[in-house]
């Protein structure tokens, strides 16, 4: 066996040129499957991060967006408190929304959500200065708030803002926590808020009896989130006399929901990405075809002193063994490094989140199409060479 991998070796060096314009394909076939994969992966765990400060132990529910009349399904605070009593597992409930004010810190002035919660934080972006909402602090709906990473940023907050007045409109508030920066930079500016008040203090002096459409709903037992889930858009629809339509949105679902079209989407590209090595198949097809026919005389020569069909067969299988085994790897480590260099530059400073580099699929893709590209493509070439009539062979020129 060393004997034909060193035979193999040198038949591949002595053509330097058409080995390495054989292997390009391969070459940038593997390293794009891959690459690709280490970016899925990346997403992935992207995903996580984007969504990480979203509490485990809370859902949200909101108006079915293909329903005839979107107005009906409108909630009144009264109809949202009524349903946390009514809807088993859950144990606090606040009107979802955010309003965008011109919020004032000294010479400082900037437009920026408002957005309700609660002393059980629905949002779970560590606190950097100061303590968050306390039970009183909801019970009085007072004029307290706690202000973001990226709004502390804005406005020029240092580390003496907690005990600080906030102007927000027309109302004043008084600086209760400053937040640590969260894990992704996504998620705060989509869902979150900047600024956020009691939601009792959101109700009183921004709803003042307005309907609104979502609300968010913390629950005892996280183990019966999707039950409650149920219950609760059950519960609002006979409460709207099933006129109105409602669905729901947590952090596993969304996750879930965001992986899959991560997944879908790299399953795609990477079958896109696959079609460069058939070509690249092919081109070691045909190699191997043109190595066969320029050394048909040297077939004949070794059949004529006693080889045998299996070990010509066995000859040229290992060439293109080595061709597809040698392209495979070099696409491994370029596609592994690209993936993880974007991943590290990119998907990291967007997700907060370092995704573990798929390291075993990776591999076993690389092998796997070495595999198959030598058995497609490999096995023909040596076939003919095994089958070729050595004295036809020998007549050869």
């Amino acid at each position: 066996m060393i004997a034909y991998l060193r035979e193999a070796l040198i038949v591949l060096l002595a053509n330097r040129t058409r080995t390495i314009l054989t292997l390009t394909g391969l070459v940038i076939g593997v390293m794009a499957v891959i690459s690709i994969q280490v970016l899925g992966a990346g997403m992935a765990g992207a995903v996580g991060g984007i969504l990480g400060s979203y509490s485990d132990a809370s859902f949200s529910v909101f108006p079915n967006g293909r329903q005839a009349d979107f107005t009906r399904a409108a909630l009144r605070i009264d109809e949202i408190n009524r349903a946390a009593d009514v809807v088993p597992n859950v144990v606090e409930a606040e009107p979802m929304g955010s309003l965008t004010r011109r919020i004032s810190y000294r010479s400082h002035h900037a437009r920026l959500r408002v957005a309700a919660e609660s002393d059980s934080r629905f949002f779970t972006s560590p606190i950097r200065l100061g303590n968050p909402f306390t039970r009183d602090d909801i019970e009085r709906a007072a004029h307290v708030c706690l202000v973001s990473a990226d709004a502390a940023a804005k406005l020029g907050l240092g580390d003496d803002a907690v005990g600080q007045s906030l102007r927000l409109g027309e109302r004043r508030c008084t600086i209760s926590a400053v937040l640590a920066p969260a894990k992704s930079g996504i998620l705060p500016t989509i869902i979150q808020g900047d600024v956020f008040i009691p939601y009792t203090t959101y109700e009183r002096d921004y709803l003042q009896g307005q309907t609104v459409f979502g609300a968010r709903f913390r629950v005892g037992d996280v183990s019966q989130l999707p039950q409650t889930e149920s219950r609760m858009v059950t519960y609002l629809q006979t409460l709207k006399h099933g006129r109105a339509q409602y669905q729901t949105f947590d952090r596993k679902t969304l996750a879930g929901a965001i992986d899959g079209i991560f997944s879908a989407l790299t399953f795609i590209v990477a079958i896109i990405g696959a079609v460069s090595l058939v070509v690249a198949g092919i081109g070691i097809l045909n190699i191997m075809l043109v190595s066969v026919a320029e050394r048909t005389r040297e077939i004949g020569i070794r059949k004529a002193i006693g080889a045998t069909r299996f070990q010509i067969l066995l000859q040229f299988f290992i060439e293109a063994l080595m061709l597809s085994s040698i392209g495979c790897a070099i696409g491994l480590v370029l596609g592994l490094l690209i993936g993880g260099l974007v991943d590290q530059f990119g998907i990291v400073n967007i997700s907060g989140v370092v995704p573990a580099i798929p390291w075993v699929r990776a591999t076993a893709i690389a092998v796997g199409f070495a595999t198959i590209v030598t058995l497609l493509f490999g096995t023909y070439p040596a076939y003919r060479a095994a089958r070729l009539d050595p004295i036809e062979a020998l007549r050869y020129e």
